[in-house]
């Protein structure tokens, strides 16, 4: 996106706040509007493909849940990153963006799997990837890094197998990101790969 269609776009809706990034234009919207800004940004901004949604948590942050939608023109060959804060730290919403992007209907349930944002109006809003039992939101900062030991879903799995859902290894972590750069260059290390779990710190 160029300057010009950046700085048209930021005087154009007085609710976006520009957002630091690296990268591509990122810009933060209210939650109330992102309907709107969405709706606005495929319709007359070309954003015609939503390529991911995911979502930060802040911890002892308020707000505490930033959703991030990151979109692409196919026509310009342009991104932009909107990032939606939730407005509540113990159940967070933001409105799904099923109905103006078809492609969200799985990056919202995977969200909502791993960081238990509920995506309002969603037409299909279950797990993805865990079962819908399970308890804990695996992506939150408190939710341990090598997991919690948790009783498998299936009784006849768990009494044939006599296993449980097990703590994963922590071979080598914590594992962290330098922040540094682009993300392409920053994918997590592990802090210290002296270990592993055949050789023992």
């Amino acid at each position: 996106m160029s300057e010009i269609e950046k700085s048209e776009l930021l005087d154009r809706f007085t609710y976006l706040s520009e957002r630091e990034s690296s990268d591509h234009l990122a810009v933060n919207c209210p939650s109330e509007q992102l309907i709107e800004f969405c709706t606005l940004l495929r319709d007359e901004y070309q954003f015609d493909m939503l390529l991911d949604v995911t979502a930060i948590d802040w911890d002892v942050a308020t707000p505490r849940f930033t959703g991030v939608y990151h979109l692409y023109s196919t026509a310009k060959q342009a991104y932009i990153r909107v990032a939606s804060d939730c407005k509540d730290n113990i159940k967070p919403t933001l409105p799904s963006l099923v109905p103006l992007y078809a492609a969200a209907d799985w990056h919202e349930r995977e969200t909502y799997d791993l960081m238990g944002i509920v995506y309002e109006g969603h037409p299909n809003l279950r797990r993805i990837l865990m079962w819908d039992s399970y308890p804990y939101h695996p992506l939150r900062k408190d939710f341990p890094l090598a997991g919690i030991e948790t009783p498998l879903p299936a009784e006849d799995v768990a009494e044939q197998t006599n296993l449980k859902v097990a703590a994963a290894p922590m071979m080598g972590g914590p594992f962290v990101s330098s922040g540094d750069g682009k993300m392409s260059q920053t994918e997590p290390k592990a802090k210290d790969e002296s270990w592993n779990e055949e050789k023992r710190k």
